[in-house]
């Protein structure tokens, strides 16, 4: 395989890795105790956590697997981008204001306030088998332009599991020794660079396409891809407005205040003020950024001549490396690095938290100053991004965009989590069992939705139903696993006694 990359590319690119490397081992050099590895002491402005709330979410998915999409289709998702942002409004209002109200570091030491630490275990390791699940997709979406550079040189069986240890092994170090503070300022820093990379992309392709970008608008329009709106009101479809704004808004909801991954983040600001601010404010920030590298999928659409590309996900990274300017070139496969890196340092930062806060001191009594704690912290670190990287080296991709699978896995979780969470605001009648009982039979009914495909196969007897609910489109699946854990947990509280006095958050 040849490629365009140069010495400079690598240059640029080298040092950005070793750069960042740096930074965020340097960030860590003051931590005293595990709330400071974890929650940066609650002093992060506002600002910084929009842009790692911002990178943290949209990762290398969105400069790798949005562009395909739009190349593919069209603007539609942008309804799910709208939703992103509604769900974000309804989560600073209820949840976040709770949050507050207690010194805490992971989202389910809130669940456990309201039901018991059965529901607080329950739910937490629910989150760890997700986001090991859906991060260790995404870091093999990013390990396709770093194959693509490294083609020339390694054999092909080896170029995919070198290209996932480079990133991850560095990714590992910084968060292993700056904690959330490295987590979040590099965050800042990687959102620049794949910020700027995304533009210096749009303004190439607008250079390099006859007539510039009114000709790529021109031909888009002509061709239908401008759309952004659909009212079709059935499930089947993922971009449409309905599913859009509706189940958009509910995978934000579950995202942004049942996932430990943003709400450790959302606890690193000083006060709720700035909490929310960061909050809604990334909302406004994800629709621009899913505009841009949408436009960008339109650019290479015309770039291509309409060329099919067998992989969605490739085409991106396709252009970057054969087709962007020595030095450029280098700083843009740097971005999409960055995008990937804050991403994964993100989880494994809360998947250590998770597993610290929730197993390992209610477990061994120890206080969350103790010294051991934040040795512990360090070392689940480790662990969770052992298993991260073993994941994506067994991930094997199946054509569908990348961006499709990682929101998939985590949506047939995300609805029980989130189920949960409302089940103990709206619902004062219920108790921890109902709560484990609701959210345990949502997931294993989600899981049958979302793997309905794979199962037919298996149960022929039943593929009738199954081919019905793999039609179910994944903007769905929070909206439905929210529903059935209420229904099953408001449903298990009517055979016990209400609690006296109620039980509910205050």
């Amino acid at each position: 395989m040849k490629t365009n990359f140069t010495a400079l590319d690598f240059i640029v690119l080298i040092a950005y890795l070793i750069g960042t490397t740096l930074l965020g081992v340097w960030l860590g050099r003051d931590q005293k105790d595990a709330k400071d590895y974890f929650v940066a002491g609650k002093t992060i402005p506002w600002w910084a956590i929009l842009f790692s709330v911002v990178a943290t979410e949209t990762s290398a998915l969105t400069f790798i697997s949005i562009p395909g999409l739009a190349y593919t289709t069209n603007l539609g998702f942008l309804q799910i981008a709208t939703g992103y942002l509604l769900g974000r409004i309804v989560v600073a209002y209820t949840l976040l204001p709770k949050y507050y109200q207690g010194d805490l570091v992971t989202a389910y030491s809130l669940l456990e306030k309201r039901f018991g630490v059965a529901t607080r275990r329950f739910a937490s390791i629910t989150f760890m088998g997700t986001r090991a699940l859906a991060d260790s997709v995404r870091v093999f979406a990013t390990a396709i332009p770093i194959a693509l550079i490294l083609g020339p040189i390694v054999p092909q069986e080896y170029l995919m599991p070198t290209a996932i240890l480079v990133l991850g092994l560095l990714t590992l170090i910084y968060t292993y020794h700056g904690g959330m503070r490295a987590v979040v300022w590099t965050d800042v820093v990687q959102t620049a660079v794949y910020l700027g990379g995304g533009l210096a992309a749009f303004w190439i392709l607008g250079n390099r396409v006859s007539g510039g970008w009114g000709s790529i608008i021109g031909d888009a329009g002509a061709a239908g891809k401008l759309r952004i709106f659909d009212l079709y009101l059935g499930f089947d479809r993922p971009l449409t407005l309905f599913a859009g704004l509706l189940g958009g808004a509910f995978l934000s909801m579950a995202s942004h205040g049942a996932d430990q991954l943003i709400v450790q983040r959302l606890l690193a600001a000083s006060s709720i003020k700035d909490s929310r601010r960061a909050l809604i404010g990334s909302g406004v920030a994800v629709i621009a950024q899913f505009s841009l590298f949408l436009l960008i999928g339109l650019g290479l659409w015309s770039f291509y001549a309409h060329r099919a590309f067998p992989v969605p996900d490739s085409i991106f990274p396709d252009f970057v490396v054969n087709h962007m300017p020595t030095g450029l070139r280098g700083l843009i496969i740097a971005a999409v690095l960055a995008a990937a890196m804050s991403s994964l340092s993100g989880s494994m930062n809360s998947l250590a938290a998770a597993t610290t806060h929730d197993i390992y001191l209610p477990l061994s009594g120890n206080a969350p100053s103790d010294p051991k704690t934040l040795r512990m912290g360090k070392l689940f670190t480790l662990l969770w991004g052992a298993v991260l990287l073993i994941a994506a080296l067994l991930y094997r991709q199946q054509g569908t965009p990348v961006v499709v699978v990682a929101l998939s896995i985590a949506s047939f979780t995300y609805g029980g989590l989130l189920g949960g969470f409302f089940l103990g605001m709206l619902w004062r009648r219920a108790i921890q069992r109902d709560a484990v009982l609701g959210m345990a039979i949502a997931i294993i009914i989600m899981s049958v939705v979302v793997f309905a495909k794979q199962l037919t196969p298996v149960f022929p007897a039943a593929s009738d139903t199954l081919t019905t609910l793999s039609r179910i489109a994944w903007p769905w699946y929070v909206l439905i696993g929210t529903t059935i854990t209420m229904i099953v947990g408001m449903a298990s509280s009517f055979t016990h006694p209400a609690p006296i006095g109620g039980d509910r958050w205050e």
